[in-house]
């Protein structure tokens, strides 16, 4: 592979790299040093530097119709920002909701609601048409909550996950888990991945497929786990899964809550049946053999087809998971590793761009970001 292009323009590590989807090639990179850079993968040097103080920031994402608008969190703030509107960079919006640090920030495919994450394990769904808080989620993690997603296909849902080891699903509308998967729950028929590492099965991040994707991806949650595992959940496998055995199995002595509206399936059992509803990518498929940090899904070749996987081991593996959902679980890393790549420092972030060349660009524990051509 040929080397990889250096952007720099942050002074201090660089923690968070987004991608447009409306101009192919320009990048978004935020750092610990408190700014924003703007990169165009047709020019050489960073096209724009947004100094919004000395805090480090933590999460970036556009609005989606509108990617001139950007929201960043950085401490325990959401600042929103228009890009063309250069008055010292001062914000068009504030929320101060969250009481811990943010690990990330999430805008659902409408533009309605913003989500947040913190270390208190809490996650704010904020209004921002009407510019409010809409809901608090809490109880459904034990410690720091590290992403969030909404699920595009469901209007009213978002899936977190949490250095509890859990992923859970809410229905934000009524502030309450409907779904827990467990991954700190021993998992018999995966148990080859057991030595693979010693750190616990934190979810340090979750990517959920586009509506544009879901054709070729399937309605998935792909999962990167602490112990090295990037694991595919179907959504709606699970769904129907927890929805049948709260049906089929009533509380004793009352039988109309066992319907009820908020009851949660906490997943401890393999959910590997026909193997359609885990496809489980560890170390024996040519995976992680440290803590994954970051999914993504590719926006170049056929989208939705391709999941990035990057991690403390210092590598980026490219997985073509369409063949798991015709044929099931893969007999062998042919059937699913489609590229590895080898880097000199553990991967902080990823995201990826189509613009000439089919751009993979990569923030490590440096200040410089890598632009990595994947054929």
């Amino acid at each position: 592979m040929a080397e990889a292009r250096r952007l720099r323009g942050h002074k201090a590590t660089a923690t968070c790299c987004i991608a447009s989807r409306d101009r192919p090639g320009l990048v978004a990179t935020s750092g610990e040093d408190g700014c924003i850079c703007w990169f165009d993968m047709r020019c050489k040097d960073v096209v724009l530097t947004m100094d919004l103080g000395v805090n480090p920031i933590s999460s970036l994402c556009f609005k989606p119709g509108n990617e001139d608008i950007i929201y960043v969190s950085s401490g325990s703030e959401v600042k929103c920002f228009d890009v063309h509107l250069a008055d010292a960079w001062k914000p068009l919006e504030s929320y101060n909701y969250n009481k811990e640090e943010i690990n990330q920030i999430a805008c659902n495919s409408k533009s309605s609601f913003l989500a947040s994450a913190d270390d208190d394990g809490d996650v704010k769904i904020i209004d921002i048409r009407q510019k409010c808080l809409f809901k608090t989620l809490r109880s459904g993690h034990t410690s720091i909550c590290s992403s969030v997603k909404f699920l595009p296909w469901r209007p009213w849902e978002v899936i977190t996950g949490g250095l509890d080891s859990k992923l859970v699903m809410w229905d934000f509308s009524k502030g309450r888990p409907y779904k827990i998967v467990d991954f700190g729950m021993p998992d018999m028929e995966n148990s080859s991945s057991a030595g693979q590492c010693l750190n616990p099965a934190f979810v340090h991040a979750i990517a959920v497929p586009e509506v544009d994707m879901l054709e070729k991806s399937g309605k998935i949650c792909v999962v990167a786990r602490g112990d090295g595992v990037v694991d595919v959940i179907n959504i709606e496998s699970e769904l129907a899964a927890a929805q049948s055995k709260t049906s089929s199995k009533p509380q004793r002595g009352s039988k109309s809550r066992s319907k009820s509206k908020g009851s949660v399936s906490t997943v401890a059992e393999t959910l590997n049946q026909n193997g359609r509803r885990r496809l489980h990518l560890d170390y024996s498929l040519g995976g992680h053999t440290a803590s994954v940090s970051c999914v993504a899904f590719a926006l170049f070749g056929e989208r939705g087809k391709s999941i990035i996987s990057g991690g403390n081991d210092k590598t980026v593996k490219v997985w073509d998971c369409s063949r798991y959902l015709d044929a099931g679980q893969p007999s062998s890393s042919n059937d699913v590793l489609h590229l590895n790549i080898n880097l000199s420092k553990k991967v902080n972030w990823l995201c990826t761009t189509p613009a000439d060349s089919e751009n993979l660009v990569v923030c490590d524990t440096t200040k410089v970001v890598k632009v990595h051509t994947v054929s």
